[in-house]
């Protein structure tokens, strides 16, 4: 077969061929859709379809029509699903740069654009390639609170996660009989068998990947899978103790850390406390005062008032974006089919919309949907662990709903309006 000399002297990895590429991509294959899947569960439990409070993508038109109302049960299923997309994702990280390391001749081949064909295919490389490094990028920075992108971090993850599923299933299904040649044609076995001093170049084919001139090996491709292989392995150990909890969450040095407000009944996981969202002492100090309303009527409760009203508990974990969740914590309360009941609701509550005493920043206020208001384990929580809430974890009050992402458990509640999904004209 007559091979066109395109590749540069720079290439010259003799590890670098359509096999090892096939198997990076396999990989790939298997992960990046379980990864798609899950942020769209994500954004799902969000209920965006409710109230723009919770959408923090507008105008998301045809790609919202998958959403449906979020269950509360499994208690944990949020925990699982988005502790599954964080730590995947990371995992994924080392193959997704060692397939980019592998393919780099190709994404550097000269002259940049040959035919239009040639164009159309250049073009959807950019997409998975930009699409794929925006994705991680941003997904990582989040996992970390660390916004130096522009914008918000909802509305450009998620578009850009539908750029790069589009451009992936394009490129997949192009490449997927050379693929599967690929792998057909060398034994994995065998490979895993071979040492640096017998390691050889692939035979030249049409996917240019291979060198011409290749360099002595300095490494086999034995190596180059398990050095690929240890570094996911590492990152899921340092990664996923803050979605499993127990013992492995203090391997989790990756996760968040400083955020954890010292021991006893509230010593769990938070994002912000009240320091960082700005609020003051005397707003939630002796003249904090709930209101509730719906159904044309309104009451007015003091957190003494609050507690004299029949008490109910329940057990569940706080579980967010960020991938970390806390195990489940004993929360104490008033339930919010009870709330609903003062203003006339008891039968079949409404959705409710909840404000915080924060008084700026994303997610002071939420929406909940009716299933969410008349599950008996949505609380109003005035206590948990058997002692009163601390500032940091919501201190007068703080919604506690099963299943619900963390930003959507509204700390500082000032305001139940039962029936409304929005701020109040």
């Amino acid at each position: 077969m007559k091979v066109p000399a395109r590749l540069t002297p720079p290439w010259r990895s003799p590890l670098r061929g359509p096999w090892l590429t096939s198997v990076f991509a396999v990989v790939l294959l298997i992960g990046i859709p379980v990864l798609f899947l899950t942020g769209l569960v994500s954004y799902l439990a969000y209920n965006p379809d409710l109230s723009p409070v919770n959408d923090k993508t507008p105008d998301k038109g045809l790609l919202g029509f998958y959403l449906f109302a979020w269950p509360t049960d499994p208690y944990w299923l949020y925990r699982v699903t988005q502790g599954v997309h964080v730590t995947l994702g990371i995992v994924l990280v080392p193959v997704l740069l060692a397939k980019l390391w592998s393919v780099a001749p190709k994404l550097f081949v000269m002259p940049p654009v040959r035919s239009p064909g040639h164009a159309l295919d250049r073009l959807s490389l950019l997409l998975l390639v930009g699409g794929g490094l925006f994705e991680f990028a941003t997904g990582v920075l989040n996992v970390q609170l660390e916004y130096i992108f522009p914008g918000s971090f909802y509305p450009l993850h998620f578009y850009g996660a539908w750029v790069f599923i589009g451009a992936f299933i394009a490129h997949a299904a192009l490449r997927l009989p050379r693929t599967v040649r690929a792998l057909r044609g060398r034994d994995l076995r065998a490979e895993l068998r071979t040492p640096v001093a017998r390691t050889v170049p692939e035979p030249l084919d049409e996917t240019e990947l291979v060198s011409r001139d290749p360099a002595p090996p300095t490494l086999s491709r034995r190596g180059a899978l398990g050095m690929v292989g240890l570094g996911s392995l590492a990152l899921f150990v340092v990664t996923a103790g803050q979605s499993i909890g127990g013992p492995l969450r203090g391997t989790a040095l990756l996760a968040p850390h400083g955020r954890e407000p010292g021991f006893g009944p509230n010593g769990f996981q938070i994002n912000k406390g009240v320091t960082a969202v700005g609020i003051r002492a005397r707003d939630i100090g002796p003249d904090w005062r709930l209101t509730v309303r719906g159904g044309g009527r309104e009451t007015v409760l003091t957190r003494a008032e609050l507690e004299r009203l029949p008490q109910h508990g329940s057990a569940l974990p706080i579980a967010c974006v960020e991938g970390w969740s806390t195990n489940d914590q004993r929360w104490e309360g008033v339930r919010l089919t009870g709330l609903a009941a003062l203003v006339g609701l008891g039968e079949a509550p409404p959705s409710v919309f909840v404000e915080s005493v924060q008084s700026h920043g994303s997610f002071r206020a939420v929406a909940l949907r009716d299933n969410q208001v008349r599950d008996p384990r949505s609380l109003l929580a005035l206590r948990v662990n058997g002692a009163e809430l601390s500032a940091d974890h919501g201190y007068p009050a703080r919604i506690i709903v099963p299943g619900a992402p963390g930003v959507m458990n509204t700390k500082w509640v000032r305001r139940l309006s039962f029936g409304e999904s929005s701020w109040p004209v």
